[in-house]
């Protein structure tokens, strides 16, 4: 499987995956009935939080305040399952079997249900027939590989009125076939005694399982499958799921036998099905265990719910009463203390049956391992699971940590697990895969990392079947069946073939990328950062150097300045220091030690009018300035002239106005103002990019598809006839080179088991890179599989686009009109074929993109992907030979202000894969600029300086990356070093901080000014004070006053 990384499903209205928690959020509806059912019924357990819960559970919701979003523990894990791990696939009888009136089968209060409430189900004769097609079912197992299958046995098949009497000859023979079949497969049977089909007889008779009577008809039954089929069978399931039986079958009324509305009957129920579980646990520990060494447990079902904010105590403990009144309901008598949860007894008191001691002892630990089922049916529909107003989530890891903590890390068997697909898909399940992905990971981390005993997993289903009270109208197969067919051929779906992968490598084999290496890039490569449109400061900060006037402040008492008439004062010249945003971009530059800085110019700032009539020269004056001011500290500039996005197309508004890129008109404006760029800053500039990502400009001219390709006709043009101007007139003396700069994300097919999303993933490569890069760099035209992409939907009516005809001496103007080949490279899509409407110009595309919750993830919903770069690389490579690569913009949005630990992983790994794609593939690859400088408020956080620029700790990590060149060996030698510039600490703090130290010149001179004065006055104070004491003082006789 080569995405490493579950994808969002496409047309599945019932999952969404956000990006900060895996939750699942649903998009339909309940009836207005239903909701107020739901309600009333809720009420009863949906109450206030109180102490006193049992276990620890409760310590899954506490978050880390430390939590790193790249914590290995966290990331998707790429490691085996344990050596003798249990892989399975599961059915139930009623789903797959079908022939519910042949060979002397009773009927089921399924099969009534369907007649009395699913009026548009004829019966489940149109279910996959495994009762005819067994060998068939067989034949799918052996594909898989499994180690055990786990299948229900029908008590009506056994006993059509439900009493052990005389078995059904037939269905006795059906199963011990089964059995023997799997044996000499060496295939474990995993068998369930009860799933969900009760005879009729026995609801008709005694009320189904309200009646306590159904505790002993039921042991009897499970007694004679011991008898019967024990000497095969060491795992037994006695009932799956009766959280669902009870609750859906007695409370909503949405599973058979359709009863609603009593709450007493919904907890007698339940309470009925735990007796009955434990009384067959018993009589099996003591009548067969000790020859037949089998094991025996009961399937629980549960949800899982987040907080809706973790912090809050409150939503926490609500998170707790939802999962205590779901899977606690039975899980705490069975594999707990042996009665319900202090809660349900509390608030239930009136309707909830009790446990005698007795009865405790009888029931607490009937378990020989937790069965757990986590699947759709714990989800949906809505009122299936009490939410508390939290938020719904399909966090397997935690639900697994939950039973942990709260029942003492037993060893669990995950007996149920899968998604659904809408029951038009048939082997193309895309969707299932990625849910399987995720869910399979997720144990491997709780095994792995938390230690939680998981010993198998059952994907579910086997086969395509009847889905309860969804009936035909979803599937759950890994195995297609048309089920209107008559011979229900099983077909492999993508998610079997998965499957049969997992199974294979016991786990998860990273195959995308080689480990990491030790080496470091050449010593000329650029490390650089990254600046989107730069915009220019009109007026320096400043002007009292430059105004020759003297100014007297506060004369009238106004606060205000006053010119002194008459007196004019010494300026000096303007200088680049006078602009502050210069000055904080050189502060920021310089800590991050790159090399190189890439910025775009502002061409409606330069160009007001869009031609040369009008030419902005303070503008022009201010980018030479942060170009030179840059070259005195060796940061080389690559600059870009034009820079559009979606929000901002960026053309001076006299061309924006006359039709922008859709008039060939542009072209000459855009190449005038390139020739008056050249000009003014090429004797400084020696790398240029003519436009950033024209490949992307489709999505602001997306009226049609044929509007797209003109202006990405034209832009192509502006291009090629720049750099023909620029290497024929500029280039001999400035000796630079120029390109453009091509959004170059990887794509890989969502499904690889499919062909036709292999065919996507290279048709979006040559409709997203290859349109600009094939003309530049190969052929000189457009792609030839683009050209007849689009032509072949043409012939068949689906599109009315054509590609722009290059002339054949357009041709030759266009090929080779670029010096390297410039990729902003931020992250890999997972695609698929799809047909979306026409029009626009990516509907001739006939690919949709598909979002991976397995991946690491920014905010913005970019993968971290980093073997994609390389691929991408590589692929260039490749396509257009031995070219010069630099790397003009790769990043992800971190939503951290200061510790943006997900930006230093990307970096480190990003990078790291350059390195591969240029040592290992030999990819010339001559520079890696960061994106980007700083962060836009009210922006994906992309900077590595806030908006007001304070440094994030991925300053110093990429300052690490570039002191290194690379990543280099403990027994690596100098490297570089040699060649490089030693940086002068000192030097750089006094350009930095100049105007702080010419203060503290000017201070401390007055001050050591006025401190000589002082002792000046001091000691000439103490000569006088002498003199005039000496003339008190008598002589000796011969002696004279001398006087200074």
């Amino acid at each position: 499987m080569k995405p490493d990384c579950p994808a969002e499903s496409p047309g599945n209205e019932w999952i969404f995956f956000s990006t900060d928690e895996r939750s699942t959020r649903y998009s339909k509806t309940m009836s207005y009935q239903g909701l107020r059912r739901s309600v009333i019924l809720s009420a009863f357990i949906l109450l206030p939080a109180v102490v006193g819960f049992s276990g620890d559970g409760r310590a899954i919701w506490s978050k880390n305040p430390n939590f790193s979003p790249v914590n290995e523990s966290q990331l998707f894990l790429y490691d085996t399952f344990p050596k003798n791990f249990f892989w399975g696939v599961g059915t139930g009888a009623f789903q797959v079997e079908g022939n519910w009136k042949t060979d002397g089968k009773g009927p089921s209060i399924w099969d009534h249900f369907i007649q009395t409430h699913l009026k548009d189900v004829n019966s489940t004769d149109n279910s996959s027939d495994s009762y005819n097609f067994l060998e068939k079912d067989l034949e799918a197992l052996d594909f898989i590989g499994v180690s055990f299958y786990q299948f229900s046995i029908s008590w009506p098949r056994l006993f059509p009125d439900g009493t052990v009497a005389v078995a059904n000859a037939k269905g006795l023979q059906h199963y011990n076939t089964l059995l023997d079949a799997l044996v000499l497969r060496n295939i474990e049977p995993i068998v369930t005694l009860y799933h969900w089909d009760l005879p009729l007889a026995l609801q008709e008779k005694y009320g189904g399982w309200k009646n306590e009577t159904m505790i002993d008809i039921f042991n009897d039954y499970a007694t004679y499958c011991f008898q019967m089929f024990g000497d095969r069978v060491k795992y037994w399931i006695t009932i799956h799921n009766p959280y669902l039986v009870a609750w859906h079958g007695y409370g909503t009324g949405m599973h058979a036998p359709g009863e609603k509305g009593n709450l007493a009957a919904v907890y007698t129920v339940g309470h009925n099905m735990i007796k009955a579980h434990s009384k067959v646990w018993h009589n099996y520990n003591t009548n067969f265990r000790p020859h037949q060494k089998g094991w025996l447990s009961i399937t629980l079902g549960s949800h899982w719910i987040e907080p809706n904010r973790s912090e809050n105590t409150m939503d926490t403990l609500k998170c707790q009463q939802s999962m205590v009144s779901v899977l606690g309901w039975f899980a705490n008598p069975i594999h707990g203390d042996g009665d319900y949860p202090e809660i349900m007894k509390q608030k239930l008191l009136s309707i909830l049956p009790l446990f005698s001691d007795s009865e405790k002892n009888q029931v607490r630990g009937t378990a020989d391992f937790f069965a757990f089922s986590f699947g759709p049916n714990n989800f949906k529909p809505q009122n299936t699971m009490a939410k508390m107003g939290q938020v719904v989530s399909l966090n397997l890891r935690k639900v697994l940590n939950w039973i942990k903590l709260e029942y003492g890390n037993p060893r669990i068997l995950i007996t149920e697990n899968g998604w659904f697909t809408d029951s038009h898909v048939k082997t193309e399940d895309t969707t299932a895969i990625y849910m399987m992905k995720n869910f399979l990971n997720q144990v491997l981390q709780a095994i792995k990392f938390d230690e939680i005993q998981v010993f198998g997993y059952t994907a579910w289903s086997l086969l395509d079947g009847f889905e309860w009270q969804d009936a035909y109208t979803m599937r759950r197969g890994l195995f297609y069946v048309d089920l209107n067919s008559e011979q229900k051929e099983r077909k492999p779906k993508s998610s079997a073939h998965y499957y049969k992968q997992i199974i294979q490598e016991n786990g998860f084999t990273f195959r995308e990328s080689t480990p990491d290496v030790q080496g470091q890039f050449p010593c000329d490569f650029s490390w650089g950062v990254t600046e989107s449109v730069l915009k220019p400061e009109l007026a320096a900060s400043s002007p009292q150097f430059k105004d020759p006037h003297l100014y007297v402040w506060n004369v009238t008492g106004n606060r205000l300045l006053h010119r002194v008439e008459g007196v004019r004062l010494k300026t000096r010249p303007a200088q680049c220091t006078d602009f502050v945003s210069v000055k904080k971009q050189l502060e920021m530059l310089t800590r991050m030690k790159v090399t190189h800085y890439r910025f775009a110019l502002d061409w409606p700032s330069i160009l007001p009018t869009g031609n040369l009539s009008s030419v902005n020269r303070q503008v022009l004056r201010y980018y030479r300035c942060v170009v030179s001011e840059g070259l005195k500290l060796n940061i080389s500039p690559m600059v870009t002239l034009y820079y559009p996005t979606q929000a901002r197309l960026g053309l001076p508004t006299p061309l924006l106005q006359s039709g922008g890129w859709l008039n060939p008109a542009t072209i000459e404006a855009f190449q005038d103002y390139a020739g008056l760029c050249f000009r003014e800053l090429g004797d400084l500039v020696k790398l240029w990019i003519t436009i950033n990502e024209p490949n992307r400009l489709s999505d602001v001219y997306s009226h049609t598809s044929n509007d797209t390709y003109r202006a990405a006709h034209n832009l192509l043009m502006a291009h090629v006839r720049v750099w023909h101007l620029y290497d024929r007139q500029y280039r001999p003396a400035q000796l630079g080179a120029l390109s453009l700069s091509l959004h170059s994300d990887w794509a890989e097919p969502a499904d690889p088991f499919v062909d036709s999303h292999l065919r996507a993933a290279e048709r979006f490569l040559q409709f997203e890179i290859a349109w600009f890069a094939e003309p530049l760099f190969g052929s000189g035209d457009y792609p030839a599989a683009m050209r007849e992409y689009i032509a072949a939907k043409r012939r068949q009516g689906l599109s009315r686009s054509a590609l722009p005809q290059f002339t054949a001496e357009e041709r030759r103007q266009v090929r080779g009109a670029a010096d390297f080949f410039a990729l902003n490279h931020f992250t890999t899509r997972l695609v698929m074929h799809a047909r979306p409407p026409a029009g626009r110009a990516d509907a001739d595309r006939d690919v949709q993109l598909l979002q991976d919750i397995t991946c690491l993830s920014s905010p913005s919903r970019l993968a971290v992907l980093p073997w994609g770069q390389r691929k991408v690389l590589r692929w260039i490579r490749r396509n257009y030979g031995d070219l010069d690569v630099y790397i003009t913009a790769s990043g992800v949005d971190d939503p951290s202000l200061e510790n943006d630990e997900l930006r230093k992983y990307y970096l480190e790994k990003y990078v790291q894969e350059a390195l591969k794609a240029n040592l290992i593939d030999k990819v010339k690859i001559k520079g890696y600029y960061a994106f980007k400088l700083t962060e836009e408020k009210s922006k994906s956080r992309f900077g590595f300086f806030t908006s007001d620029f304070k440094a994030k700790s991925s300053v110093l990590f990429y300052n690490q990356l570039i002191r290194n060149n690379g990543f280099p060996s403990e027994h690596s030698g100098p490297g570089c070093s040699q060649n490089q510039h030693t940086e002068c600490v000192v030097c750089l703090f006094l350009v930095q901080k100049k105007p702080l130290i010419f203060f503290g010149c000017c201070f401390f001179s007055t001050l050591i000014l006025l401190l000589s004065i002082i002792i000046f006055h001091k000691r000439k104070r103490r000569k006088l004070w002498k003199a005039k004491n000496f003339q008190h003082i008598p002589l000796k006789k011969g002696q004279k006053r001398v006087l200074s």
